[in-house]
């Protein structure tokens, strides 16, 4: 971020995207924390490129070397500019990036479309990007647009990669690209349930990649803790099938350390559990209450029972009359359980809610209100691990900064979002999978939404500011999945998980095929 003092640290000269995706805002981010070959600009469609540099062992030698070729050699869609549906297809989910202008878009049909993209990339020197979702809070999964620091790349695109095939041993198969709402109703059709995000458009790809939290985390676990297995396509062209006794380097890495770090990742296999019901709840508050609020929440929410989640909301802009405070949550029990614990946070706050509202929904029904209706918005946003519970003095900042969005022009709505963890993240340990925050409090999201096509460099600074403001709280901590291209640290997002995702990186990609100019 441009305003934080990063002289101590020594930059990376290389780095790697990851799929696109993430928990209601997107996702993308990065592993390696070495330099790399940096891509060189690709040939044009009507040339004939010759290969850089001797390319990695491939189970399948040589490959596609021309666009022509690569349009031959896969049997899902290799999109050019003035292909039919190209405008469309360059478009990710944060309109801010509306001008990116990629090489190519490889709609990917199955891993043998992805094993030729690969050999493409690797013949001809050309950059790379991955995308599952495009919630990409970075943009860099768009393969070229405007203040990403990402060349014009080819992008390799898993939305198509979207079936979902549940099994008698009540574990589901699912696509990488598909998306949130579809996986949550074709399980609740079944009578199961998997814990994961609520934006009904991300991806389920980058999602479980970068860890996946989500609105049953406490009672499910991350999304990633409830993976089982994957098949990926490293950048040599080898389709691995991995899992806890298959390859586990592998398989760690795909549990919270990102995505497109070792591989792109053509399918993913999760344990379900039996649907249950969820009794949905709303609290507002006056924002004269919300430092009380904020503290009555943060010794509540993250040790709770288990089957409660809740997000706390602190937000202002155009879109509001005044600044807000909205206790969002989720129960998972017998409501007389849900009835207890809620009051007593509210009697603890010592303020008379605005509003409070519940029903009781089905598991299915539950996500598909959760979800609201998905927009395209342009967007800044960076994020924070709440690892400590806040001085009264710190909740006086996290307020007042919140309050702070509604004196930035033309931010629609801005603010801050902490969401409990606890429950069943913390019963794993924070080496067991490359997600290191198990004993957190929160996640912790800062935003600002603004109009499209207006200048990003104000929104990102309040985002930046706000992130600054909490570091004596909560230090350079941040979750990959809401990825902030200032920052510059790989452990800032993988703590101690870092040289082991740089080990099992680097021996997966020794060439860089999918190295980027940058680190998050």
């Amino acid at each position: 971020m441009s305003e934080r003092d990063d002289e101590h640290r020594t930059p990376a000269t290389s780095r790697r995207v990851l799929l696109a995706g993430g928990v209601g805002l997107g996702i993308a981010g990065v592993l390696a924390a070495c330099s790399r070959p940096s891509p060189s600009p690709s040939p044009s469609a009507t040339s004939t490129p010759q290969p850089t540099g001797t390319p990695t062992a491939s189970p399948t030698p040589g490959g596609p070397d021309t666009w022509d070729a690569l349009a031959a050699a896969v049997s899902g869609r290799l999109l050019r500019s003035g292909s039919n549906g190209w405008d469309s297809a360059r478009l990710v989910e944060n309109p801010r990036y509306d001008d990116a202008d990629p090489q190519a878009i490889l709609r990917a049909a199955d891993a043998t479309d992805v094993q030729a993209g690969l050999a493409f990339a690797r013949n001809t020197n050309t950059p790379v990007a991955l995308r599952a979702g495009g919630h990409s809070y970075t943009g860099w999964s768009a393969g070229g647009a405007s203040g990403t620091d990402v060349p014009r790349s080819l992008v390799i695109s898993t939305q198509d990669l979207d079936r979902i095939q549940l099994h008698d041993d009540d574990t589901v198969t699912i696509g990488p690209g598909a998306q949130l709402g579809d996986v949550y109703a074709a399980l609740a059709k079944a009578g199961r349930a998997i814990g994961a995000g609520s934006c009904p458009t991300v991806g389920i790809g980058g999602l479980t990649l970068g860890g996946g939290v989500g609105v049953l985390v406490r009672s499910f676990g991350l999304t990633c803790d409830q993976l089982t297995g994957a098949t990926l396509v490293t950048p040599d062209g080898t389709v691995h099938e991995v899992s806890a006794t298959a390859e586990p380097d592998l398989f760690w890495a795909c549990r919270g350390g990102g995505g497109g770090s070792v591989g792109v990742v053509t399918a993913l296999t999760y344990r379900t559990q039996a649907a249950p019901p969820v009794l949905l709840f709303r609290i507002t508050f006056r924002w004269s209450a919300a430092a009380a609020v904020v503290r009555a929440w943060q010794d509540w929410a993250p040790t709770a029972d288990r089957q409660l989640w809740s997000t706390l909301k602190l937000l202002n802009g155009s879109r509001h009359t005044a600044p807000t405070v909205t206790v969002t949550g989720v129960w998972t029990g017998a409501k007389t359980g849900a009835d207890a614990s809620v009051d007593g946070f509210i009697r603890a706050t010592g303020a008379t809610p605005l509003a409070h509202t519940a029903q009781q929904l089905t598991y299915g029904a539950a996500m598909s209100t959760l979800a609201g209706k998905a927009q395209r918005v342009s967007q800044a946003a960076t994020s924070s691990i709440g690892t400590t519970k806040l001085t009264d003095a710190q909740i006086d900042t996290l307020v007042q900064h919140a309050a702070a969005a509604g004196d930035v022009a033309g931010n629609r709505e801005g603010g801050v979002a902490l969401d409990a963890l606890g429950g069943v993240v913390s019963d794993v340990g924070r080496t067991d999978t490359a997600f290191p925050w198990r004993s957190a409090l929160m996640t912790v999201q800062y935003t600002a939404v603004f109009a499209d096509g207006a200048d990003p460099a104000p929104f990102d600074a309040y985002v930046r500011g706000f992130r600054k403001a909490m570091r004596p709280a909560w230090g350079d901590a941040a979750y990959a999945n809401y990825c902030d291209a200032a920052i510059t640290d790989p452990a800032d997002y993988f703590d101690v998980n870092t040289s082991r995702l740089h080990r099992i990186a680097e021996q997966a990609d020794p060439t860089g095929v999918l190295a980027q100019p940058h680190w998050v």
